[in-house]
């Protein structure tokens, strides 16, 4: 063999072994350097966003929950119109003394009790969580479970003559109702229609594992209720005898039992956060089972009967602490009205 056929040999297998290694070395950067690049650019990515997700979590913990403000009334002194004005002042002083007006002894007509409509809506109906009417303009006309109809102001309020104030209704036509519907729906006109005010009615409460006790209720009227309105609950007259400083919280002169503070419920809720004096939602003076015990006692005691045969055409709607029957279950009328309401909630539920 000649030396340049020896060379050529050679030239092949040098040719031959580097493209070899080529094919080895693209085998290695594509199996094994590549992924791995890849994948630290993915992690890379993944570090990014989940810092971005990081990020936004953390906006979105320091974002604080903006909380809708109470309700405050509308300022009568910015009506400008004065017969418009005259009218509202006219509504609110009725409000405030209702007796005075329209009680037993009232200068204008003799249909109530001698209690004031702000003896239940407390500082005339605008205190927070005081059976406040913050929601009434904006809500009503509305349909309501316990006639089965669709009810205006007008009867509104006048179930409050009848029930509240165990008393005749107002001629919806008078002065002096078109002056109440004036006041609720002037001092509420800053609630947008079909909107409820924050703050409005009463405040929730929990409803306790065991029945309401008037014996506990008792203890407590005593310690902390019976100073302003007395012994046997008849409250204190004021000094021109027109009407309460402190109603009676029974007896023929106080709500009858067809009243919405009757529900135990109701009581409990609006003691809780209004009573004793001084007592308001962020600082209440009562704890829930002394709130719900009172409640328990004070409507345990004697009161006026209401008749009222057409309420609740649908008694699957009745609250669970209605106090009279018939019921769409099978709970008496001692624990619907005292509790432990629980099971009958639970009951209602499942029928969902």
């Amino acid at each position: 063999m000649n030396s340049e056929a020896h060379n050529n040999i050679w030239r092949g297998l040098l040719l031959f072994f580097l493209v070899v290694v080529g094919l080895i070395v693209t085998w290695v950067f594509l199996l094994v350097v590549l992924p791995k690049f890849y994948h630290q650019e993915d992690s890379k990515n993944e570090h990014e966003n989940f810092g971005m997700k990081s990020i936004a979590v953390e906006r979105i913990k320091i974002i604080p929950k903006i909380k809708k403000p109470y309700w405050k009334p509308v300022e009568i002194s910015l009506i400008e119109d004065s017969l418009l004005r005259n009218k509202v002042e006219y509504g609110k002083e009725l409000i405030a003394h209702t007796s005075k007006f329209l009680g037993p002894n009232g200068s204008v007509a003799q249909i109530s009790n001698g209690m004031n409509c702000q003896n239940c809506h407390l500082n005339t109906g605008t205190t927070i969580f005081g059976n406040n009417y913050g929601s009434v303009a904006s809500t009503y006309p509305k349909f309501r479970a316990r006639s089965g109809s669709v009810e205006d102001i007008y009867k509104r309020v006048n179930d409050c003559f009848e029930r509240s104030l165990n008393g005749k209704s107002l001629d919806t036509n008078s002065h002096e109702m078109q002056a109440i519907k004036a006041y609720i729906e002037y001092i509420g006109s800053n609630v947008a229609k079909g909107e409820k005010s924050e703050g409005s009615g009463l405040m929730d409460m929990k409803i306790l594992d065991r029945a309401a006790d008037p014996e506990k209720g008792k203890l407590v009227y005593v310690a902390k209720c019976q100073s302003c309105h007395q012994v046997n609950g008849e409250g204190t007259l004021s000094a021109n005898n027109l009407e309460y400083t402190y109603p009676p919280l029974w007896g023929k002169l106080s709500y009858n039992d067809g009243a919405g503070l009757y529900r135990v419920s109701n009581f409990a809720k609006y003691v809780k956060s209004n009573m004793p004096l001084g007592a308001t939602y962020e600082n209440p003076l009562l704890s829930d089972e002394e709130a719900w015990d009172v409640a328990a006692f004070i409507n345990t005691q004697s009161r006026p009967h209401k008749s009222a045969p057409k309420d609740w055409p649908d008694i699957s709607k009745k609250p669970i602490d209605h106090p009279f029957g018939s019921y769409a279950d099978g709970f008496s009328e001692k624990q619907h009205k005292f509790g432990p309401y629980k099971p009958i909630q639970e009951f209602y539920e499942k029928r969902k």
